[in-house]
């Protein structure tokens, strides 16, 4: 008696479920660091560019894929026809399949090009360019408006419809800016200054990491873009440009005096202060971001207490090493800070 068919994971059934399960994998939802909806010049350029490879490659795909079916079916072996005799060379078929990759190389390469043309060379002139330097650490971005005289860190706001000027440089070890909505990534190399321009067309909140493995911490090395209207963006210059306000609150300004007087002062700077440290973030007006470490964190009192009381809980193996403190101290602390809007 014949033995019952059982389902076997070799063969058409492994292929099968690598299908499935990639199949699976794409039906994902709108993901916030997505490359394929581009809110900028630069980006476009970039996307459209690998939409028409795309498509290369989806007709390739199917010429080759067709011609494999094909010939597995049409020349499978259907037993009893003996061995076929051997065919060896056809001058036409050589041409072919030589001629047709190279007509696609040159048609790929022609627009791969000219996008590489624009997109690493300067910006063109702009007369209301807004230049920004963007400086990396180790794990964080520092920005610094040189027209504007503002200097921030981690969150990048830049206004729509108005072309940007990236100037980028390290600090330390070899990173790579990437907002993948705005564009392409590009290195950020100690001791060389690189560039990236584009002017944003929609308003919204676009996250990004660093792309380039720099430390333990690459991973929590986060940015955030802030694309605004004119108006809500000359608003937030204006609120960054003061030195930082006086607390008014007694809590506050008890923090105020703790870190004025402690270990702070010799890594950050508060402008108005004799907090004048250039090895972590200006915290000049850290109370008016939307988070914190990296944009790790939402930008909260509690947050900031969980930051300040245990750094390494947050970001392990982070350089913000600070004895530990009393938690009615770090409150004060974080009244003071939070009060820096």
């Amino acid at each position: 008696m014949p033995s019952k068919k059982t389902w076997s994971w070799k063969g058409p059934g492994l292929v099968l479920a690598l299908v499935l399960v990639l199949g699976l994998a794409a039906c994902t939802g709108a993901l916030p660091q997505s490359t394929l909806h581009p809110i900028s010049d630069f980006g476009r350029r970039i996307d459209d560019l690998f939409r028409r490879i795309f498509w290369f490659a989806v007709g390739v795909f199917v010429v080759v894929e067709g011609l494999l079916v094909y010939a597995v079916f049409r020349f499978r072996d259907r037993g009893g026809e003996g061995r076929p005799e051997p065919v060896h060379g056809s001058t036409r078929l050589e041409i072919a399949w030589t001629l047709a990759p190279a007509v696609i190389l040159v048609l790929i390469a022609v627009p791969t090009i000219r996008t590489i043309f624009v997109v690493d060379n300067p910006p063109p002139a702009a007369d209301n360019a807004l230049p920004i330097d963007v400086i990396g650490h180790q794990w964080w971005w520092e920005f610094r408006y040189p027209t504007l005289g503002i200097v921030t860190a981690d969150e990048m706001h830049v206004p729509v419809g108005r072309t940007v000027e990236l100037h980028l440089t390290s600090k330390d070890v070899i990173h790579s800016f990437w907002v993948p909505r705005i564009g392409g990534k590009r290195d950020v190399v100690p001791g060389h200054d690189n560039f990236l321009w584009f002017a944003v067309d929609s308003a919204g909140e676009y996250p990004g990491q660093c792309a380039e493995f720099c430390g333990e911490e690459h991973a929590l090395m986060r940015v955030l873009a802030i694309a605004q209207d004119s108006a809500t963006f000359q608003a937030w210059a204006d609120s960054q440009k003061p030195d930082g306000r006086e607390p008014t609150d007694s809590m506050a300004i008890q923090g105020r005096q703790l870190v004025t007087n402690g270990i702070c002062i010799s890594c950050h700077t508060i402008r108005g202060t004799q907090a004048q440290g250039t090895i972590g973030p200006d915290l000049t007006h850290v109370g008016s971001r939307q988070t914190l470490v990296a944009t790790v964190l939402p930008n909260t009192p509690e947050n900031m207490f969980r930051w300040i009381h245990n750094p390494d809980s947050v970001k392990p193996g982070t350089k913000m090493k600070i004895p530990q403190l009393p938690d009615d101290q770090i409150r004060k602390i974080v009244a003071y800070l939070q009060s820096l809007k």
